[in-house]
């Protein structure tokens, strides 16, 4: 079982890579976006960014940094497919990976101006912000120093293959297949 971990900025077409991996490659798709909305329902609480911040760390810190994606991790085993675990959020949801083995880290970034641009268009509850608002959420998930929460930017020095998104959808695409190339996964 291959497992393609997915990390990137908000807006960065995390999604986009997703998509293309299950329709051409046969990948399952595991969210951790979805796993943590779950619990946000559970709690009561409204889906936006600020409640999957806050409840994704509040769930990190309770249990562990990786806690999030090794529930993801059980959920894709019993599949025992080829899987994408997406959004990849801390360093230790990379280490609890990697140590699992056949386990690829694939970032995806883009130039702010066109990640705000791409968020406004998907229309998406979590994405209804000012230019101003972005900024201030993806400075807050880029950095932080403390394990439990999200550290996108360390993420991204620690994937094994970084994906330019700052050009047409057939540029990311020919990207991945470079990707998929160097890795031979097998397809099903």
């Amino acid at each position: 079982m291959i497992i393609i971990g997915i990390t990137g900025s908000i807006g960065a077409g995390k999604g986009t890579v997703v998509e293309h991996l299950k329709i051409n490659k046969n990948f399952k798709h595991f969210s951790a976006r979805a796993l943590i909305a779950e619990e946000i329902k559970r709690r009561g609480m409204e889906v936006d960014r600020d409640s999957l911040t806050l409840v994704s760390n509040d769930l990190r810190e309770k249990n562990s940094p990786s806690f999030l994606i090794e529930e993801l991790y059980r959920r894709a085993k019993k599949e025992g497919e080829n899987c994408i675990i997406e959004s990849i959020r801390t360093l230790g949801e990379i280490e609890a990976l990697r140590n699992i083995g056949h386990f690829h880290l694939l970032a995806v970034n883009a130039d702010l101006p066109i990640r705000y641009q791409r968020i406004l268009a998907r229309g998406s509850s979590t994405d209804n912000v000012s230019f101003e608002t972005f900024v201030e959420q993806n400075e807050r998930e880029a950095n932080a120093t403390d394990p439990h929460k999200q550290n996108i930017s360390a993420c991204i020095k620690q994937a094994d293959f970084v994906l330019d998104n700052n050009k047409n959808v057939d540029h990311l695409y020919k990207q991945i297949e470079e990707v998929f190339e160097e890795i031979k996964v097998e397809e099903k």
